[in-house]
């Protein structure tokens, strides 16, 4: 359960048996989408802000005050002079409870509230920016394992350094510790320790994941200075130094994918996926293995081409799997007609048992619809409770479950008019976020976000309205507006 269209698939003989639940050995893995029933209703502000309950300790990594309930990080960032985009961001905390996530319980941090150091000051920092902190920069992990999960923001600071060639400012995690109450607001950020090798110019897109399977709590960076991949594993000390570091994994101009912590603390180990820098191509992808008692494998495993990634139990054999696929991008300059037939609009399945993927064809762009910037990605999700994840596509209309032989749009619309503006009907479609178990029915919720504007319209960026569903279905558990969660 849960953490971007032209070739045919291939599904014959042993590979139609090995991943038959979710291909349904068709030609193109499942019939034509059935659709969920019309939603036509709109996400509001809450009506207030009320503080979370304290907890006891958790072992969910996304449960920030240790109650028993997942949490959702999301960012916040209210509407404003596009030109300001990424300069004026918070993360804000939405709370969990036993009827799964209450939007009235959420908590808005900032740089200053987590106690990060202030940003570098050449070029000086525009509006908001001193206390900008992007959610895409942040993740949730119990570092020191105390059972009250910590929030770590990696961010730049400092003077420009050069380090064997490169010239940066140094990049680097920091945390900010838990409690009962959840982030400590006000309390200073603790740095991370580094190894010599990275130290001077730090890391770059920072990820958690328990890579030796021992139940605490890892991370897992990419130095900046290109020696190699950083590995830090946990538990952590409150000085902010781990247990053992690993520099083995070599260095991958890219970004890192990990697969989920159990959030029931069930301890398994998480592998680590590097995916190759990508300017609009589909890029490769690189799984480091993760093996218990060990860490991950320095010898990685080359994988298909595609910029949409999930971990998940895709055939529902006890073992996680990956999904690795076409999100839609293309860069249309020249050479772009070199990639692999076999890559546009599919997406394969590597079985966690070994084995050869299977490969299946993605839902179509309808005409007209496609863009170089293509839809979204991949999520993994199980709204059925039956153990088998099901991968959870971006399309131009929304979202399609692919699970088993069966494939279910999933659509949510954000309003025809915002921000005094009227939205292009192209644009008005939500795109899939992610899923998650919020109410601990053992059945996954779907998150679906929108914002209004061209950075959503092109990118999905800067999302303010958001619908947690009834599993694929017209009815949300619950829906809410972040535009009042940060004022200017």
């Amino acid at each position: 359960m849960a953490s971007r269209s032209t070739s045919r698939a291939l599904v014959v003989g042993a590979l139609c048996l090995a991943l038959a639940p979710l291909t349904g050995c068709g030609p193109d893995g499942g019939g034509e989408p059935s659709s969920s029933k019309e939603h036509t209703g709109q996400p509001s502000a809450p009506a207030e802000s009320r503080a979370p309950g304290r907890g006891t300790g958790s072992k969910d990594p996304d449960d920030l005050n240790g109650d028993g309930h997942r949490d959702l990080v999301v960012p916040a960032a209210a509407p404003g002079d596009p030109a300001q985009a990424g300069r004026d961001e918070r993360v804000a905390v939405i709370y969990g409870s036993a009827k799964g996530l209450d939007p009235a319980t959420h908590t808005v941090l900032g740089r200053r509230d987590l106690g990060l150091p202030a940003p570098p000051t050449n070029p000086p920092p525009g509006p908001g920016e001193a206390e900008s902190v992007a959610e895409k920069d942040v993740t949730t992990a119990d570092l020191d394992g105390d059972g009250f999960s910590d929030v770590v923001a990696t961010v730049a600071v400092g003077k420009e350094v050069e380090d064997r060639n490169i010239i940066s400012s140094r990049s680097g995690p920091y945390v900010t510790w838990g409690g009962p109450d959840g982030p400590r607001k006000g309390a200073g950020a603790t740095p991370v320790r580094l190894p010599e090798s990275a130290s001077k110019l730090g890391v770059t897109s920072v990820v958690r994941g328990d890579f030796d399977g021992d139940g605490h709590h890892d991370l897992a960076g990419l130095a900046q200075n290109h020696s190699s991949a950083v590995v830090l594993y946990g538990p952590f000390t409150r000085s902010g130094e781990a247990k053992r570091t690993d520099t083995s994994l070599p260095w991958t101009d890219g970004d890192l994918v990990a697969d989920d912590i159990d959030p029931s603390g069930n301890t398994r180990p998480t592998s680590l996926l590097v995916h190759a820098i990508s300017d609009g191509e589909q890029s490769g992808n690189t799984l480091h293995p993760a093996r218990r008692g060990s860490g991950l494998s320095a010898e990685g495993r080359k994988l298909r081409a595609g910029n949409a990634h999930a971990f998940g139990d895709f055939d529902g054999d006890g073992q996680r799997d990956v999904a690795i696929g076409d999100d839609g991008s293309r860069n249309d300059e020249p050479g772009n007609e070199t990639e692999p037939p076999d890559v546009g609009g599919s997406l394969a399945l590597y079985p966690g048992s070994g084995g050869a993927p299977v490969t299946h064809r993605l839902p179509e762009a309808p005409k007209g619809a496609s863009t170089d910037y293509g839809p979204g990605g991949f999520a993994a999700a199980d709204p059925d409770g039956d153990g088998r994840d099901g991968v959870l596509v971006a399309t131009y209309e929304g979202a399609t479950l692919i699970d088993g032989d069966k494939r279910t749009r999933v659509t949510r619309q954000g309003p025809a008019k915002a921000d005094g503006e009227k939205t292009p009907a192209k644009w008005r479609h939500a795109r899939p976020a992610g899923a998650a178990d919020f109410d601990g029915d053992d059945k996954d919720e779907l998150i679906l976000n929108w914002g209004s504007g061209t950075l959503f319209g092109t990118y999905g960026e800067q999302p303010t309205h958001w619908w947690i569903t009834d599993g694929t279905g017209s009815r949300d558990k619950t829906s809410f507006t972040t535009t009042t969660f940060v004022t200017r």
